[in-house]
């Protein structure tokens, strides 16, 4: 990362405006004490000290985004219920753009509730809805979308399989997408990659492709290449951007591939790791840097966050920090 390409993410000339797409939750936490077992089953009696609640899903990315400096319009489907305004509260909290969001009746808001002693979870509770949305929901979201896509730099699809994504949205978001010239960068979730046809930029973990590609597991460069390549003929992908937790990333195009190494660093949870990637990528796409110097950013954004317990945000100053602080590393080697 040279030195005007620094000076230039502190001060861009732009904001950029982008609209993410997805599957929007709640991560609600209870934390408690525990020392003694209950006469009713052997589990753990948790005595409550305090509650918490926070965005989660796509509302992760949309912190990340909003944490580096950029304008953010959220588009998707919540349950019309106390949980769903909760989420509408968080999101405005953040000052981002929420007339995209539909309240739908018949569905929950998606909850993750996790039950915590100090550190250590006991059990996750998850309240959700992941029936394909009805057509004509569909299409007032879509509405919802054409009627700012315009006005964007960038669409951001963040696909947690709560039932938003169908194929068929997902490719109507797609094609609208590209007819008004905007990139589409999406964060895929399931097995069947086809329905992300046409987008600029997918960004599976290992897992996620190989599962894609069905292969058993990535362990080298040459696997990774050859599900990439399953992944291409499925999707016409211009790029993908394949997360490695700990190790790093690797980009790839059907010609060629760039491995970026994560610095030597002390790792707590990966947790909330891809979503703190997909944002950094579109933030600093948006302001006008190639792919290459984006995930290079992305990469040490990925390095912060996986220090911290939980999901967690970053912003430039402290990627730059980073940045300084790695060149006094080793490198560790990719798979």
């Amino acid at each position: 990362m040279n030195a005007a390409t620094l000076n230039y993410i502190q001060q861009p000339t732009k904001k950029p405006t982008i609209l993410v797409i997805g599957d929007l939750m709640i991560d609600h936490y209870i934390w408690g004490n525990a020392t003694r077992l209950s006469p009713e089953a052997p589990v753990p009696v948790v005595n409550v000290n305090s509650e918490s609640t926070t965005l989660g899903g796509a509302g992760n990315v949309v912190q990340n985004l909003v944490s580096l400096g950029a304008q953010v319009t959220v588009a998707g489907v919540i349950g019309n219920d106390g949980m769903g305004h909760q989420l509408i509260r968080l999101l405005t909290d953040e000052g981002t753009e929420i007339d995209t969001i539909i309240k739908e009746d018949n569905r929950t808001t998606t909850v993750k509730t996790r039950v915590l002693v100090g550190s250590h979870q006991l059990v996750r509770l998850d309240k959700e809805v992941t029936d394909v949305l009805p057509l004509d929901i569909e299409d007032a979201l879509m509405d919802k979308i054409m009627a700012c896509i315009n006005e964007v730099d960038l669409v951001v699809l963040s696909d947690y399989n709560k039932g938003l994504f169908s194929p068929v949205l997902t490719q109507r978001i797609i094609e609208a997408a590209k007819d008004c010239g905007k990139r589409v960068i999406i964060d895929p979730k399931g097995t069947d990659f086809t329905k992300y046809r046409g987008a600029y930029i997918i960004k599976p973990n290992r897992k996620e492709l190989a599962e894609a590609a069905k292969i058993d597991r990535i362990n080298t460069m040459e696997g990774l290449k050859h599900a990439a390549n399953v992944v291409f003929e499925q999707t016409a992908a211009d790029y993908l951007v394949v997360t490695l937790s700990e190790q790093g990333m690797v980009i790839l195009s059907e010609d060629d591939q760039i491995a970026l190494p994560v610095k030597a660093t002390e790792v707590f949870d990966v947790t909330g790791a891809g979503d703190t990637v997909l944002a950094t990528i579109a933030y600093f796409l948006g302001i006008g840097l190639n792919l290459e110097e984006s995930c290079e950013l992305a990469n040490h954004a990925a390095a912060i966050v996986i220090r911290h317990m939980g999901s967690a945000t970053t912003t430039v100053a402290e990627i730059i920090k980073d940045i300084a602080e790695s060149k006094k590393q080793q490198v560790k080697p990719l798979l």
